[in-house]
């Protein structure tokens, strides 16, 4: 199974999903890294758990740390690269109102799956009801069609490697808050196979029920100066184009979780909306055109030329780049930690 490491951030002491979680990573002997904020608890009690207050970040010696703003959910950031740095051979990230469901068990990078024939913007969450839903990120111009017409998919279930793969959530869904606004109630998903989005399909994923496997951890950088409800959703965009040029697509699972959503304020939410109902169309058309050289390619350097690519497109600021870069010296050190604690095992 490798060494699995559960990443989540908070400001609240273990909610009941965090004690449903435990109770599942202490069955598989599952290590839960906590990555505190200047707001919240200053110890969080449990077996198998790395916590980190904002205090004990300042003093790891990293690089990121010391730019990543406070009271901001990317310094989830900080949780994955201690996850790195122990020797994760895959991370699982979570937030901290949502509890496995009794099918939950630890993944594999190779997974069986339906593979979806069709490119452009899929609406995943089509396979698993018939109802009228979509991921949080999904264009709004595109809402309709997606819910008119299922996209193609093969009717055989498939063996591929996917390094990133994303579980849905019951009872409150990812979605955004125009759904909310509009539609909003408990909702569960129809259990079903895994689907598989090749390389040219798009769909948002976000950070709620979400696996990684080491060629994709370059990609879990959440970007922190964008709106809180853009982080993980064009992050998510970003991942994508960049598992391209590995070929590999993305892989969505049928719901894994429960979440017991904390309190939300919508028109807030939708206020933080506003910059991906806009955009979201133009930041993909941008990393479509990106030309991400074949010969030397590297996952962080691809990150990186996509964060410089829209910097330029104006949808972060310059101060963006100091925030990757610090990160890509921090995983990289980390990385090295990992190699070196691996060997003296040996």
């Amino acid at each position: 199974m490798g060494k699995i490491f559960t990443v989540i951030t908070t400001i609240q002491k273990p909610t009941s999903s965090v004690e449903k979680l435990l109770a599942k990573l202490l069955r598989y002997d599952i290590q839960l890294v906590v990555a505190g904020d200047r707001k919240g608890p200053g110890s969080f009690p449990g077996e198998n758990i790395y916590f980190f207050s904002i205090e004990d970040q300042y003093r790891l010696g990293l690089k990121l740390a010391e730019h990543l703003p406070e009271n901001h959910y990317t310094r989830k950031n900080i949780g994955y690269l201690q996850a790195v740095s122990q020797g994760a051979t895959c991370i699982y990230e979570t937030d901290d109102d949502n509890a496995p469901l009794p099918s939950w068990a630890p993944r594999q990078a190779e997974v069986s799956a339906m593979n979806v024939s069709t490119l452009g913007w899929i609406n995943v969450y089509r396979y698993f009801t018939d109802e009228h839903i979509w991921p949080r990120g999904f264009p709004l111009d595109a809402i309709a069609m997606s819910l008119a017409q299922l996209p193609l998919r093969d009717n055989v279930l498939r063996t591929v490697r996917a390094p990133i793969q994303q579980g849905l959530a019951n009872n409150s869904p990812d979605v955004d808050a125009v759904w909310r606004l509009v539609l909003d109630r408990p909702f569960d998903f129809a259990d079903g196979e895994s689907i598989h989005l090749p390389p040219g399909a798009w769909c948002p994923f976000n950070s709620q029920s979400t696996w990684w496997w080491p060629e994709a951890y370059p990609l879990l950088y959440l970007p922190s100066y964008c709106s809180f409800r853009m982080t993980d959703i064009w992050r998510s965009f970003i991942a994508q184009r960049c598992l391209w040029e590995l070929g590999y697509g993305m892989v969505f699972h049928p719901p894994e979780v429960f979440q017991e959503r904390n309190p939300h304020n919508l028109m807030h939410d939708f206020n933080e909306e506003i910059p991906g109902y806009q955009r979201n169309r133009e930041l993909v058309q941008a990393l479509e055109e990106i030309n991400i050289p074949s010969s030397k390619f590297n996952t962080a350097q691809a990150l990186r030329i996509c964060y410089e690519t829209l910097v330029a497109h104006d949808f972060f600021p310059d101060k963006e780049m100091v925030l990757v870069d610090a990160w890509l010296h921090d995983l990289d050190s980390a990385s090295k930690d990992k190699a070196t604690s691996m060997k003296r095992a040996d």
